[in-house]
């Protein structure tokens, strides 16, 4: 059968199926409605990816985490929730807000931890859709979405509960309503994005380069359009009135009532720190922006919680298409510019690209100017909207070579690109559901010795009593903390094994997280009842039971 014959066959098929469908539902097929279809069905998929099998997958949950919850415990009990939480190095407080708002509705467990990760992450995807569609049109939208959805890197981050997942999706809807406002002439665009923007204080350290952001896309659109300020400074107003507004509280808290948080650790790590740099300031900075660049494509990050080293945290393709939307934009740039000046050719699409060029290099500044290790996946996370965006015009332009093409290279020019997407979508999606999760290592990197340890105490009965003896690390105990609130756990550090008066010495049970001999002898010469049991798991998960 050629070619041709099989092409015939499917637009047969397609035209009875078309007849079968009632009318009401053939009418809704426009391309307005196929892209709403598509971007729903991107979206669901990236939900999924972000939700599934959530309660194993990470194998368990890291001690940062831990803090997150303890500290939305903790505000739930108060009833004291704060703008900013000083423990672990200070962390802005509306991620530990909405894990509170979690756990008080719905119960402290694995999910609700995680539920404002999940749908940050997949809320992003939404938040480049739109912003992409506003910058390059509908089928950029689509591909930049489709992109972030089956991402290992943005697939990965959404599951782990880290409160610098809601930074991309701050910045994609806080852009796309700017751009929009640039559109329309609508005031309430601007203040939508400025209140948007001032949220993204109230979220994560990286976020306080991103105004950085906005002076270049400034510079750019008054290059770009004319008579620019004297057009939208009532909406330049607008934004800044909001952003300034809906900041307030943190501004407040950075630098009238705590400035010390604004260095908090990252001066200890700069590049220019002379601990770092050892007399080589210069040098550190260079080195440190090469590992922060080739990470997309070459070595990625090398941690086990935020990549499978060691490899790029991109695939292949969406690498690949990357870097060549990179060049296109840098190309852009220049060769308007060029014509802007030597023949005074305004054109928007310079204003979106040094727009884009600005987003990329100012939210790899968390990134680049700390001397501790690069390459990292989570510092640079703002960076992983544009990188979507950026890739999405590759598609674009594949997309595009066909338009003038015969009915038949069209068809096969389509079948190829839906191949290359379904490709990332499958290698992204085993990769990190099969291959990076059956890794021991990252059941080490999770700590899954203690989320076991937790899920099996949830198991035993309230009124038995339980002693968990953890290291002299207080984090430790946090994973088994936050999940049996309530469930007669008491937790102790090494040396104070005296504490172990249990009220009925035939029901109760000793737990160990390390291979401690010492404290192990000493308890059973006090109970010599008590027999030794290790609980040895999947992915090198293991822990200790006096019982």
């Amino acid at each position: 059968m050629g070619i041709n014959h099989f092409y015939a066959i499917i637009q047969i098929i397609k035209i009875k199926i078309l007849h079968m469908l009632p009318k009401k539902i053939t009418g809704l097929l426009t391309k307005k409605r196929l892209a709403l279809i598509f971007i729903t069905l991107i979206v669901a998929a990236g939900f999924f990816l972000r939700i599934y099998n959530i309660d194993n997958t990470p194998p368990g949950i890291y001690p940062d985490e831990a803090v997150n919850g303890e500290d939305a415990l903790r505000a739930n009990a108060t009833g004291e929730y704060q703008w900013f939480y000083p423990a672990n190095q200070g962390r802005e407080g509306l991620f530990m807000n909405l894990i509170a708002f979690c756990f008080k509705f719905f119960g402290a467990s694995i999910l609700t931890l995680k539920l404002p990760a999940i749908l940050s992450s997949t809320l992003t995807i939404i938040g480049i859709y739109l912003l992409t569609k506003e910058l390059f049109g509908k089928r950029a939208g689509l591909f930049s979405a489709y992109l972030s959805a089956f991402s290992f890197w943005a697939i990965n981050f959404g599951r782990i509960s880290f409160r610098a997942n809601m930074l991309p999706m701050v910045l994609s809807f806080s852009f796309y309503f700017l751009y929009k406002g640039l559109r329309t002439k609508k005031l309430t665009d601007f203040a939508l994005g400025g209140i948007i923007f001032g949220i993204g204080l109230h979220t994560y350290i990286a976020f306080r380069i991103a105004p950085l952001i906005l002076v270049f896309a400034l510079i750019g659109l008054i290059i770009s359009r004319e008579n620019f300020l004297k057009n939208y400074w009532k909406h330049i107003l607008t934004f800044v009135f909001w952003t300034t507004l809906i900041a307030g509280p943190m501004l407040y808290t950075f630098f009238y009532a705590h400035p010390e948080y604004l260095e908090s650790r990252s001066s200890e790590i700069s590049v220019f720190s002379p601990e770092r740099n050892h007399g080589h300031p210069y040098l550190t900075l260079l080195r440190s922006l090469s590992l922060s660049l080739i990470k997309y494509n070459l070595v990625g990050d090398q941690n086990w919680r935020h990549n499978y080293p060691p490899y790029a945290i991109l695939d292949p393709i969406s690498g690949t298409a990357f870097v060549f939307g990179f060049i296109y934009s840098l190309i852009t740039i220049f060769k308007l510019t060029y014509y802007r000046f030597k023949d005074k050719l305004r054109d928007t699409n310079l204003d979106v690209h040094i727009f884009l060029m600005a987003w990329f290099f100012a939210m790899l500044v968390p990134e680049f100017l700390t001397a501790e290790g690069n390459p990292h996946a989570l510092r640079s996370i703002g960076t992983l909207p544009v990188v979507f965006i950026l890739a999405s015009l590759t598609f674009t332009f594949l997309l595009n070579c066909s338009k003038n093409a015969s009915c038949l290279f069209k068809k096969i020019h389509i079948a190829f690109i839906i191949i290359i997407l379904a490709t990332i979508g499958i290698f992204n999606s085993v990769k990190y559901h099969y291959f990076w999760a059956n890794q021991t290592i990252v059941g080490k990197s999770f700590n899954k010795n203690l989320t076991d340890m937790s899920k099996y105490l949830q198991t035993l009965p309230k009124e038995q009593e339980k002693f968990v003896v953890t290291s002299y690390n207080t984090l430790e105990k946090l994973p088994i903390f936050i999940f049996n609130q309530g469930n007669n756990v008491t937790f102790l550090y090494p040396n104070e094994l005296n504490k172990i008066n249990p009220k009925n010495e035939k029901n109760f049970l000793v737990f160990f997280t390390e291979n401690n001999q010492d404290a192990m002898r000493a308890i059973q010469q006090k109970f010599p009842n008590l027999n030794l049991q290790e609980i040895d798991n999947s992915l090198d998960s293991v822990y200790y039971i006096l019982k």
